[in-house]
């Protein structure tokens, strides 16, 4: 099987092509997988890096006021659909794959022009403005969120709940093999995980520093882990050290966490940023969180991301701008204390996992591909 992938700009469009792709050569080794991206986004980077060639092409993003740049958008997307159209022509793949940013638009257009099978992949509760735009040219939509489904009815394309593909680690792993493997398994009686993303975030990090001090030191039956990111973190190192708390051995910091399934298995509750990829994987495992969405996203996608497990009591919210070390002493003190609360959560926000969506997605992938 031939298959093109395309979604860029940022590592939430990037990261689950590269899944999906993942998936194909889990179930068909012998397929043959390209990517068709930008050289601005971070595509440029991930791609290459997991071995996948990466064919580029131009794209402008329109600007949601007016604006002269614009009329240079409009311009760049004739083009680059034109681009696009010859690219496939050249590679002719069986299937194209989009996982949303702007250069999924020309990519599958001219793919559903040349009668070429599309599938889509939405991972945010409200779907992004590329894939809304091109559910009508797609044969399939995969959703992480069954509710999403309800934004993108279209007279062509199958609405299929897939979830998001994880790290297969999330599935095959044990919490007490988490916990053994980190070393804590019967030295503590609880774990927390805290992270703010890759780079970190400022507003999780002051608050958690505070409340390992106000709390966690207290609590030498609690064994908390926080990444502080690797962006502008000499800060956090500081306060952490002035504050003491390198010397209680169940308060650790460190930069950046290289093994997120054995910490996210091992923790009895995660506190962290409510991307797409970070609740598919609390999901798959069932793990109560406090969730503080990034206010710097698009369309305030990870508040309502995160609003949707909210309102199934499947997590609590945090807003960035309200989070401080006593709300969330509060938030966690409480669910650590109640351990039926904790089931009660861990129930429902597994209820958001698709434990079968890596073959639900390759099963529509083949079938697809099989009709050019």
């Amino acid at each position: 099987m031939k298959v093109v992938m395309t979604g860029g700009g940022t590592a939430g469009h990037v990261n689950p092509a590269l899944s999906i792709a993942g998936i194909i050569k889990k179930y068909d080794p012998e397929s043959e997988i390209e990517f068709i991206g930008t050289k601005k986004g971070i595509e440029y980077k991930l791609v290459p890096k997991n071995g996948y060639k990466l064919n580029r092409i131009l794209v402008m993003g329109l600007k949601r006021s007016l604006s002269p740049k614009n009329i240079a958008a409009a311009v760049c997307a004739g083009t680059s659909y034109i681009k696009s159209r010859a690219l496939l022509s050249k590679i002719k793949p069986d299937i194209v794959i989009g996982t949303g940013g702007y250069v999924s638009w020309p990519v599958i257009k001219a793919a559903s022009r040349l009668g070429i099978p599309c599938v889509l992949h939405e991972a945010n509760a409200v779907p992004g403005f590329a894939v809304k735009m091109l559910r009508n040219e797609a044969d399939a939509v995969f959703v992480n969120f069954k509710e999403t489904g309800s934004f993108l009815e279209s007279e062509k394309a199958e609405i299929i709940h897939t979830g998001m593909p994880i790290n297969s680690l999330f599935r095959t792993m044990s919490r007490e093999e988490a916990r053994r493997s980190l070393g804590i398994e019967g030295k503590y009686k609880y774990a927390i995980l805290s992270f703010g993303g890759s780079l970190g975030a400022k507003s999780i990090n002051d608050a958690v520093i505070d409340f390992m001090e106000s709390y966690v030191s207290k609590h030498p039956e609690i064994c908390h882990i926080h990444s502080a990111g690797s962006k502008n973190n000499e800060g956090v190192f500081k306060k952490f050290s002035e504050k003491g708390l390198d010397k209680y051995p169940n308060c650790k910091l460190v930069e950046y966490i290289y093994d997120m399934p054995a910490q996210m298995l091992a923790a009895d509750v995660v506190i962290c940023r409510s991307g797409a990829s970070t609740l598919a994987e609390l999901a798959a495992i069932g793990k109560p969180s406090v969730l503080i969405p990034s206010p710097n996203v698009t369309n305030d996608q990870q508040y309502k991301n995160a609003k949707l497990l909210a309102d199934a009591n499947a997590a609590i919210v945090i807003k960035d701008s309200e989070m401080t070390s006593g709300i969330l002493e509060k938030e966690v003190s409480s669910l650590i204390s109640d351990p039926k609360r904790l089931s009660e959560m861990s129930k429902n926000v597994k209820a958001f996992s698709v434990d079968d969506g890596d073959r639900i997605i390759y099963e529509k992938i083949k079938e697809l591909a099989k009709k050019k």
